[in-house]
């Protein structure tokens, strides 16, 4: 007698699904929270410059990088090459790479647990982001949030599938490229990809190549085009300082209004280890195995990238940079099988979920928080009076709106004009220049010829290597005074009130010594000699602070 089995059903396309929601979900919810932050205009001039012929630089004639995140501004250049609008191109992108990076990461999930086939999946790690508010607003808002969303899952999964390839060595080198702190993700990357290979000597050296190859060589560029090692972000904001105490506060800010230990007791109860041979059970006594190093590795990677980001002292934007570390830290349980456990643990942090999405909120929605840290798609909501404010009108901000049109109005005439904030000085070089805090706003309406200052030194190297200001709001905490300004860029007469000696003693101390160096590292024309110098001085010219004291700095630069 022959016994004929019944055909077993295929839950591969289940799993499919369970893979995909995740990415259709956050899709949804950055859609209805589309916006465009003033930073993420900041990219945008950048790029208009570069689509202009004045290559990659805020202002021509001065050779500044302001874009934090260089592969994200080089693929809003690309964007723009056929035409797109590069708001459109940065707001949409940025929604579609985070979508993508969802995607990537619960195919890693699911590959990392049950290889290429297996049983039913719970969406259990993918849960957290999805709640939280900030995931949906960045998931837009013109930066580079997107970008390392798609590139740390894309990555992790090549870690996962392909750990001897030379292909995913290049890829986990980009971290630097996508922002600069994500070097850590690439270096806790490239050591599990060598744990898990075990290549031979001329394998690790070919990999190491390979991983540096293209950060190497944007690197030397940057020191010899700029004559920075970093952004000028990272100058103004201090990357290497340590201001624990704010960090913690900034920590406290993100994880206390939405309660995220609750998430995280769930899935730690749940992964609570059971090793054996290397490999991890995840609390599961009867569950498939998983790989020890692909699963601890980003969880590795995102305690490093959250114990940085507490280190420099956190940023203004609410939870923004964290979110990167929280990607990683959920990795491992993007995805889970739907055994009894790991359901009862999604359960759990579904409830929570629910919860939070609906009714969790920071107490400073639409403002500015006592900490100095925003709600920064609230504040442009309220500022621009619009509920998707992809571009800079600021009906509901007088004074910007008021800027603006001053400065549009001195462009049209053609007269050489200085601003600083709202006093408007006749005489300067270029014709128009202004100085407004508000940077994205500056360069957006300053044309492209003109010069968009800021204070702060965002794109501005003589503000970027001021002193900084004590206990001032994170991220702001540089401020030039408007006499160095006015030495620097002004032409004509003084601004009422503006005391002429500081004014002289700031335009003595940028003709001495590292002042005089760092002008002429960054305006001189880019011969090969210029670069040179400038590749031989980075270091130096990256680590010089002046006062902001236009008279002792005289005093202490040209004695």
């Amino acid at each position: 007698m022959t016994f004929v089995h019944p055909p077993v059903r295929s839950r591969r396309p289940f799993r499919v699904v369970v893979c995909l929601l995740p990415a259709l979900a956050v899709v949804w919810a950055g859609y209805q929270r589309r916006w465009m932050s003033d930073d993420g205009h900041i990219y945008v001039r950048t790029v208009r410059q570069v689509l202009a012929g004045n290559g990659p630089v805020f202002n021509v004639g001065e050779r500044a990088e302001s874009s934090t995140g260089t592969l994200w501004q080089w693929l809003l250049v690309l964007a723009g090459l056929p035409g797109v609008d590069v708001v459109t191109a940065a707001v949409y992108g940025g929604l579609l790479l985070t979508a993508a990076g969802f995607a990537l990461a619960a195919w890693g999930a699911a590959r990392l647990r049950t290889g290429a086939s297996g049983g039913p999946l719970l969406p259990l790690g993918a849960l957290v982001p999805l709640a939280l508010p900030p995931v949906w607003d960045f998931a837009t808002s013109g930066l580079e949030t997107g970008l390392a969303t798609c590139w740390i899952a894309g990555a992790w999964l090549l870690l996962v599938i392909r750990p001897r390839a030379l292909g995913t060595a290049f890829v986990l080198g980009l971290g630097p490229l996508v922002r600069p702190d994500l070097a850590l993700v690439s270096a806790v990357f490239l050591g599990a990809q060598w744990l898990s290979a075990r290549p031979s000597r001329g394998g690790a050296l070919a990999g190491a190549a390979v991983a540096g190859a293209l950060p190497v060589a944007y690197e030397v560029f940057r020191m010899g085009y700029y004559g920075h090692l970093m952004p000028l972000p990272g100058v103004t904001k201090e990357a290497s300082s340590s201001l624990w105490g704010r960090g913690a506060a900034y920590l406290a800010d993100f994880a206390g209004p939405y309660l995220l230990w609750l998430p995280a007791l769930f899935v730690l109860a749940a992964v609570l280890p059971a090793r054996h041979g290397g490999r991890w059970y995840g609390g599961l006594r009867h569950g498939r195995s998983v790989p020890l190093v692909p699963a601890l590795a980003p969880v590795v990677a995102g305690v490093l990238c959250w114990a940085y980001v507490i280190k420099v002292g956190g940023d203004f934007m609410h939870a923004r940079m964290f979110l990167p570390g929280l990607l990683l830290l959920v990795l491992p349980v993007f995805v889970v099988p739907a055994t009894r456990a790991w359901t009862l643990t999604t359960v759990g942090v579904g409830a929570w979920a629910l919860v939070c999405a609906a009714s969790l909120r920071i107490p400073y929605e639409g403002l500015v928080g006592p900490r100095g840290v925003a709600d920064e798609r609230g504040v442009y909501v309220r500022q621009n009076a619009a509920a998707h404010p992809l571009r800079h009108t600021f009906a509901g901000f007088r004074g910007n709106a008021a800027y603006a049109r001053e400065v549009r109005d001195a462009a049209d005439v053609g007269a050489p004009t200085l601003f600083l904030a709202r006093t408007r000085v006749e005489g300067a070089t270029p014709a128009v220049t202004g100085a407004y805090t508000t940077l994205g706003l500056n360069g957006t309406v300053i044309p492209l010829d003109g010069a968009a200052l800021d204070p702060i030194g965002l794109a501005y190297p003589l503000a970027a290597h001021s002193e900084r200001i004590a206990h001032a709001r994170v991220g702001h905490d540089k401020r030039l005074p408007d006499e160095w300004i006015v030495a620097d860029r002004g032409t004509g007469d003084l601004p009422p009130g503006m005391d002429p000696a500081r004014v002289a003693a700031a335009r003595r101390a940028l003709a001495c010594g590292p002042l005089a160096e760092l002008r002429a590292a960054t305006r001189e024309p880019l011969t090969a000699g210029r670069f040179l110098r400038n590749v031989g001085g980075a270091l130096e010219r990256t680590a010089f602070r002046f006062p902001n004291d236009p008279v002792r700095a005289e005093r202490e630069l040209c004695g």
